[in-house]
This record gives structure tokens, C-alpha cells and sequence, in this order.
């Protein structure tokens, strides 16, 4: 009963076997004479062949000396084919899909020599939802293939000769071209030359020569070249940001895949390349910018010697790079990245370059650089400056580098640490532009604080000038450490806060409209300052400086041999402060010059407790020492033959608790001591004191000077009031008080053979008979012991320098010593002795007659303590002239 069986069922699978080969043997008889009538009956193409062998079992077919057409090239709905193939293999051919679906699907395809064009279908209507025909090849070989792809409008789209190709999984609609990606694939191996792709009608792709080995890829003259001109591109697309141009003479990569809307590949090695990049000047808005479609991620990629030039639209350069280098790490670009400020990701990058240029607000060129995420190198930096209204920049520097110690976006906000920054041999100018007021604007893109731990600048000579007022630094050095900018919405966003700081320069020097300071060594830190050889010398002469400015106003010049300053302050951050211990300014040379011939200025001058109330930080100057030094003080007016002078030599002066109020736990009781020798012959002291809290600003000044030869004040006088003096002042001492209102006191004065001579003014010549009318009214002799006077009532013009008011009450003082009793009388008598002789001898006569009565009256009628009470009023005319200091009206 089994081998029964048995034979039924080997006789059953002979006659099936025998059924395939009849079919098979038919169904071939059938495929030649019959299949490329079959084709052009049921599809859109024509097809002929020299051969044709069909496995029905296996699907593979086999044929050789193929030709295909369209049957209506018209139709762009379905692909278009038309060429001739060597040699066809497909292996598991859809048969039943090719009948019934219009589907040419196939797992293998091998196409030998084959000559091909092909004409992409239309892209589906996407509101009918129509496809057309589709033809899917799993896995494709080509072998010395020349292949044409166009689009639906004839327009070439992809063309290659000579290829060598085998791609596994190959996917190529237009549906693709559109995502950015024509073709994608699993893994490919792929030689040809005359590479074609023109994805759009800006851009325009050729490549010479392509090969892989061993899965690396080597490619020759690769270029995207524009089809268009830059003006025809401004004009046909107005809202494009900028065009582009590249050509790399030779690249070479691996394991590149593309698959859907991700390119991969690794290894890259872009050799001698050309980026072009033109700017049209068009902004996108964030609203308008298109989302990114694809991902890219490169493993390793270098570029090595490349060149890369950013144009202006009106084609004149932005930014040129000579010879550029980049190896970056783990490069990826991916939807969530391309939302980032730095829309890329990487592990690590190295940059170098050569022969950088950058043209724009400011022209700057850099001999090379080097940058890496930890530090940067740059050197021989030279900024050139330009026409713009900006900062301008004119500098040449050896090396600028840096070294990080982190730098990264978290939320889209830069979080940055550096380590150190290096500047060294920067030579050259930096001029300021206009100042423009910028809105108060909260920062966002930052992510507080940025730290610089370290700032060094080494031998440099470099000038800041603003507003045509040039700070020149010469061999300049300086540390700054731990320099922090921190959050403040309140200034603009930003502050500045600075640990420490070490600044030395030698040959400092500071320009302004009237006067160059220089300081022949500086070196400053947060606890000391020295300067040595100050200087402050003006830059025109009197007669210009009269002419240059509306109001009156001094000129100085100034010579200092050290300032030394120790204590600690703080001027860089938000909460600036000074508190220094101690301030010593040493052979101090100083020469004021005021000219009466501009008009006074009308501003009111507050005095010197208010105006350190107004010094907007916490100040404060234990000691202030001024030692060994020279103070002049020169006065002209129109009527002067020259100025006059007053000199207060070996002038020492020590101030305690200088200071603006502002510091907690500090007095403000500020006291000052001086002494010095007037004239260079007469011992000076004066002790004066007021309380910056005070806002009444009272203070006290009081003081002696001893021995004065009034010699010693005729060059002064002379010049100035056409007066000279003999004899002497042994000893004048006050003692006042006072507020911005007005000052009073007591003052004592004891002289000695006191006379006065006037001068013609043109001659200087002695007017005798003048001069003995004007010294009948003075007290020649004092007392042995003179009794003071009160000086009182003497206002202050709020106009007046603080010292104007000073020189009311000492000439107050002066005249009730000298003058004494019936001053109004004396004064209107003499008044008008300078008019003519005839009207002096008149003067004269009446005054005689007044000083005999007075004379005639016994001594004894007037009690001694009338004497006192007896309080003398303002005199004028004369003796105001012969003892008044021209008023100062400069702002203290």
C-alpha cells in the first residue's frame, strides 16, 4: 500500500513538474513573439529586445539589447523612459504587479551599459490624491551606465557617465527633490564621472569625477555654481537672504547614507575649497524663516585650506578668508538644534586661518588664528578705520588669546567662563563714534554671570580719543582679575564688577580742548596709586584762551613731582566707592591765570560743602597731604598793564576726612591746615573747616600771616591797581564764620610805616600829590597792641567763588583798621581826588577842614568804650581799589 502511495505521488509532482516546463517553455515562446506587443498594449511604453529568457518560477528575467520608449512622451503623469540597455537582469520580478497594478517592482535590477533618459512624473495633485505609475527596485546595479534624469518639464535634473552603481534599498521620486533630498538609499557603492544636478533654477551641481573603495568615496571638482546673475537673483527673488557659490577640488568620505530627511557620512575631507557667499541685504523675520526638512549628521569632517569670501550686495567684500581650516567632530544639525542660537551640535571643533579680512564698520585683517572650544589664538591683528559715524579703530596688535573654561547655550542663553584673555603689543588709535541713546532693554541671550577670571594687556601703546580728546597709554601693562558681568536691568542690562586690577604706563598722556596732561610712570591697583612728573601744561597761549571762552574762566598750569595714593576703591562696578587712607601730592608747581576781559559767568557757585555732597559716589580721604610746593594765582583786567600776581610758596596743606557724605560710619567734619609763605617772604597758617552733612554749609577759616613787606605785594598791586606800598603789616589775623550768604568775624591787623604811592598808568610813574592825599587818610603806625575789629555784614555774590567772598571780609577788615572812625565822611571826600587836580586840591581843603575839627576836639570827650562801639560802614572808591581782589566767579 506505500509504494502505491508513493507512486501516485512522484507520478503527481512529474506531470506538475512537467506542467512548469510546458508553461515556462510557453510562457518564454510567449514573451518574445508576444510580451512587447503585450507592453505597448497595457502600459505607457515600448519596448524591444534582441533576447529575452523569463523564470515564471523565480520571476528573474534576463535580456539583452533592450530599447524602451514612451508611447506618448507628452504624458508627464506617468516616467517617462527612453534609451537602450545592454543587458537587463531582474531578479523576482513582480509579474502579477506589473499585470494587473502597473507596478514595475523588482527585490534586484542589473542594467548593463545602459544609455538612459528619464523624465520624471508630474508631482501628485494633492487635492485629487493621483499617483503616478511608481517603478520600485529594492536593490540596483549599473554597470558603465549613461543615465539622464529630466524633470516633468523637460528640464535636465540629474545626468552622470561612465557609472559604476550598486544601491541597496534606492529610493528617487520628485516627492523627494522637494524635501531637499533627490535620492535615498541603505548603502550604495557608486564610480562615474560628468555628475549633474540641478535642483532648482538658481543652482546648478557638476561633479568630474566620483569613486568609492571599500566604502570610501572620493570626489573630484565638485561645484555649485549660480545659473543666474547676483542683480537677476536680487531682482527674481527679493525676500532670499543671500546666493551661493562653492567648488572643492577634491573631497573624500564614507559610510554616507541617505535615508528619508537625514544625510549621514563620515570621514569627510574637503580639500583647497571655495565658498561664495552674496549678501543681498534682505532680513528674514523670524516669522517668515522656513523650518529646516532634513537632518545632518557628519562624524568627522575637515576642511583643509579653503577659501571663503562674503560679498555686499554691491559685490565689494564683507569678510575673505585666505586659507581656512576646520576639523569638527561629531557634527550634527537636527529640528531640535536648528531652534538653538548655535543651531549645531558637536563634541569638538578645531579652527584655523590665514590672511582673514573683514570690511565693514571696520576694516580688520588677521595674519592667523586659531580657535577651539577651550582657547583661542589670534595674531597680528590690523584695524583700519572707515567713514562710519561708529568707533573707529586704527590699531595694529601682535597677539590677542584666550583660554576657556566653559561655553555653552542652555535655553537659549549663552553661559560663558573664561579662563584667562591675553593681549599683548596692541599699538595704535581707537576713536569713539557719536554717542547715541539706546533704550533701556532687559537682556535675554545671556545667562548671568559671564566670568572673565583673567585680562592681561602687556607692552602696548595705545590712544582712546572721544569727543577730540585723545588718553594715550605708552608701554602700557595691566591685569584685571575676576572681572564679572552681572545682570542690571536698570543700566541698560548689564554691569561690570572687578576683584582686582594692576594698571602701569609710562608717558601718560591726555589731550583736551585747552591743556595735555602727562604723567611720565603710572601704576595703579585697588590699594595704591603713584604718579610720577605730572604735568598739566596749556596748549594755547593767554591771549587764545581769552578769545576761545565766553565766560570767564582759569587757565592753569600745573607741574607735579609725586602723587601717592594708598587705601582701596572700587571704580568698575555697580557700587563704585573710594576710601583711601592717605593721598600725598609732593613739589607740587602750580600757576592759575584769570583774565577780567570775558564777561563774568552768571551761574551760581556752590561752595566747597555742597559741592562734595554732589560727588554722586561714597568718597572718602583720610589725609590729604599737599607738601613742598608753589601755588601762583595772575589776574589781568582791561585796564591792567600785565597781571598781577600773588605766590604762596613752600605751600603745605594737609585736609583730613575729605569726603561726599556718602560713606557710612565715616566723618564728615572736614578740616584743613595750611601753611605757607606769601609772596615767598611772609609766614601764612590758616585753619579751615566746614561739615558736608551740613546742609546749611557753615564753615570756619581762620588764620595769621606775619611780616609782610608791602614791597612784597607790588607785583601785584602795580600792575593791577597802579599802586605801590611800602612798610610793613607785622602780623594780620582773622577769625570768621560764615554760610552762602555772607561771612564775618573778628581781624586784627598791626603794621608799621604803612604809605601807599599812585602810579600813572601808562609810565608807572609816581603821582605825588595823590599819593600824599591818600596817605593823610591811613593809619601809618598800629598800637603796639591794636585791637581787633568785627567784620560784619559782608554778603556774598552767589555768583562769586567761595574765596571772593573770603577777600570782603579780610578787606572789610582792612578797611575799619586802617581807615578807622567817619569813613562814610572820609570817603566821600576823597571820592572824587582822581578826576582832576583842581577837584583833588578841593578834596584836599575840605578834608583838612574836617580832620581840624576832629583834631580840636579834646581827646578826653570821647570815652574809651565809644571808641569801640563806633562801627565803621563800607568804604569805597579809592582803598577799594588799593586792597580789593578782583572777584572770582569759576565754579569752586
Amino acid at each position: 500500500m506505500k509504494k502505491k502511495w508513493v507512486k501516485k505521488l512522484l507520478i503527481g509532482l512529474g506531470i506538475v513538474f512537467g506542467l512548469v516546463l510546458i508553461a515556462n517553455f510557453g510562457l518564454n515562446i510567449w514573451l518574445k513573439t508576444q510580451l512587447p506587443d503585450y507592453i505597448k498594449k497595457n502600459t505607457d511604453y515600448k519596448v524591444s529586445y534582441q533576447s529575452l529568457d523569463v523564470d515564471l518560477g523565480t520571476g528573474n528575467i534576463f535580456a539583452t539589447g533592450i530599447t524602451v520608449n514612451n508611447k506618448n512622451p507628452k504624458n508627464t503623469n506617468v516616467i517617462g523612459l527612453q534609451g537602450t540597455i545592454d543587458t537587463l537582469k531582474i531578479s523576482r520580478f513582480g509579474i502579477y504587479d506589473a499585470l494587473f497594478n502597473k507596478t514595475i517592482s523588482s527585490s534586484d535590477l542589473l542594467l548593463s551599459k545602459p544609455n538612459l533618459n528619464i523624465i520624471l512624473a508630474k508631482p501628485k495633485d494633492q487635492k485629487t490624491g493621483k499617483k503616478p505609475n511608481p517603478v520600485n527596485f529594492e536593490n540596483i546595479r549599473i554597470n558603465k551606465g549613461t543615465i539622464n534624469v529630466f524633470k516633468y518639464t523637460k528640464q535636465r535634473f540629474v545626468g552622470v557617465n561612465e557609472l559604476d552603481l550598486f544601491v541597496e534599498n534606492l529610493q528617487m521620486t520628485e516627492e523627494s527633490v522637494e524635501n531637499k533630498l533627490p535620492v535615498v538609499f541603505d548603502e550604495y557603492k557608486i564610480t562615474g564621472k560628468d555628475f549633474f544636478f540641478q535642483p532648482n533654477d538658481i543652482y546648478t551641481l557638476k561633479i568630474d569625477k566620483i569613486a568609492t573603495t571599500n566604502g570610501q568615496m572620493s570626489v573630484e571638482n565638485f561645484q555649485l555654481m549660480p545659473i543666474i546673475s547676483f542683480e537677476q537673483f536680487k531682482k527674481t527673488y527679493p525676500n532670499k537672504t543671500q546666493m551661493f557659490q562653492f567648488s572643492i577640488p577634491k573631497m573624500n568620505f564614507k559610510n554616507i547614507v541617505l535615508k528619508k530627511n537625514k544625510v549621514s557620512l563620515a570621514n569627510a575631507d574637503f580639500q583647497y575649497a571655495f565658498l561664495k557667499i552674496y549678501k543681498t541685504g534682505y532680513v528674514a523675520s523670524k516669522k517668515t524663516e522656513k523650518k529646516r526638512n532634513f537632518e545632518l549628521n557628519l562624524d568627522d569632517i575637515q576642511l583643509n585650506h579653503a577659501k571663503v569670501q562674503v560679498v555686499k550686495p554691491d559685490e565689494t567684500d564683507l569678510f575673505f578668508a585666505e586659507d581656512l581650516s576646520v576639523n569638527i567632530n561629531k557634527l550634527e544639525l537636527t529640528k531640535e538644534s536648528s531652534k538653538e542660537v548655535i543651531p549645531v551640535l558637536y563634541k569638538d571643533f578645531k579652527i584655523a586661518g590665514k590672511g582673514i579680512h573683514y570690511n565693514d564698520q571696520q576694516n580688520i585683517s588677521v595674519e592667523s588664528f586659531n580657535l577651539n572650544p577651550k582657547s583661542g589664538r589670534i595674531r597680528n591683528i590690523v584695524a583700519k578705520h572707515t567713514s562710519s559715524p561708529k568707533m573707529a579703530m586704527d590699531f595694529k596688535a601682535n597677539l590677542v588669546q584666550f583660554a576657556i573654561n566653559d561655553f555653552k547655550f542652555v535655553d537659549k542663553k549663552l553661559n560663558l567662563d573664561i579662563k584667562d584673555v591675553l593681549i599683548d603689543g596692541i599699538n595704535g588709535k581707537i576713536t569713539a563714534g557719536k554717542a547715541i541713546p539706546k533704550k533701556k532693554t532687559a537682556v535675554t541671550g545671556i545667562q548671568f554671570p559671564i566670568v572673565v577670571r583673567k585680562i592681561s594687556v602687556k607692552n602696548s601703546n595705545i590712544t582712546y580719543e572721544s569727543k577730540d580728546q585723545p588718553l594715550t597709554f605708552n608701554d602700557l601693562n595691566a591685569t584685571v582679575s575676576q572681572l564679572e558681568l552681572v545682570e542690571n536691568n536698570a543700566k541698560n542690562g548689564m554691569a561690570v564688577k572687578v576683584k582686582d586690577y594692576a594698571l602701569t604706563t609710562k608717558n601718560f598722556v591726555y589731550k583736551t580742548q585747552f591743556y595735555k596732561m602727562n604723567v611720565g610712570a603710572l601704576a595703579l591697583n585697588k590699594n595704591k596709586i603713584e604718579i610720577n612728573q605730572f604735568s598739566m601744561i596749556p596748549l594755547v597761549s593767554r591771549a587764545q584762551f581769552i578769545r576761545m571762552i565766553p565766560v570767564e574762566r582759569d587757565l592753569y598750569d600745573i607741574k607735579v613731582n609725586t602723587i601717592l595714593a594708598q587705601g582701596n576703591w572700587d571704580l568698575f562696578s555697580e557700587n563704585k566707592f573710594i576710601n583711601a587712607t592717605n593721598v600725598t601730592v609732593n613739589s607740587a608747581n602750580a600757576n592759575i591765570f584769570r583774565s577780567k576781559i570775558p564777561v563774568d559767568d552768571p551761574k551760581e557757585k556752590p561752595l566747597y560743602s555742597k559741592l562734595l555732597r554732589s560727588i554722586k559716589i561714597p568718597m572718602y580721604i583720610g589725609n590729604l597731604n599737599l607738601k613742598n610746593s608753589v601755588l601762583e594765582y595772575e589776574e589781568d583786567t582791561p585796564q591792567s598793564d600785565g597781571p598781577g600776581k600773588l605766590t604762596f610758596a613752600n605751600f603745605n596743606m594737609n585736609v583730613k576726612n575729605l569726603n561726599s557724605g556718602k560713606m557710612k560710619g565715616k566723618p564728615t567734619q572736614v578740616a584743613i591746615k595750611i601753611d605757607c609763605d606769601f609772596m615767598k617772604t611772609s609766614p601764612l597758617s590758616v585753619n579751615w573747616g566746614f561739615n558736608v552733612a551740613d546742609l546749611g554749609d557753615r564753615f570756619s577759616i581762620s588764620g595769621r600771616l606775619a611780616n609782610i613787606p608791602a614791597r612784597a605785594l607790588n607785583s601785584f598791586i602795580v600792575p593791577y591797581l597802579s599802586v605801590s606800598a611800602t612798610g610793613t603789616i607785622q602780623e594780620m589775623v582773622f577769625d570768621f564764620k560764615g554760610n552762602p550768604k555772607g561771612i564775618g568775624g573778628a581781624f586784627n591787623l598791626k603794621h608799621k610805616d604803612l604809605k601807599i604811592s599812585i602810579l600813572d598808568k601808562k609810565s608807572k610813574q609816581k603821582k605825588g600829590f595823590l599819593s600824599a592825599v591818600a596817605n593823610v587818610f591811613i593809619k601809618t603806625d598800629s598800637d603796639k597792641l591794636p585791637e581787633s575789629v568785627i567784620v560784619e555784614g559782608v554778603e556774598r555774590n552767589p555768583t562769586k567763588s567761595f574765596f571772593n567772598m573770603f577777600w570782603k571780609g579780610v578787606e572789610d577788615g582792612l578797611k575799619k583798621t586802617l581807615i578807622g572812625i567817619n569813613i562814610d565822611k572820609t570817603k566821600k571826600t576823597v571820592e572824587g581826588a582822581v578826576n582832576t587836580v583842581k577837584d583833588v586840591k578841593k578834596s584836599v581843603k575840605k578834608a583838612k577842614e574836617d580832620i581840624s575839627k576832629e583834631l580840636a576836639s579834646p581827646k578826653t570827650n570821647t570815652p574809651k568804650e565809644e571808641k569801640k562801639s563806633e562801627e565803621p560802614k563800607e568804604k569805597k572808591g579809592l582803598f577799594k581799589k588799593i586792597f580789593k581782589k578782583k572777584e572770582t566767579p569759576e565754579t569752586e
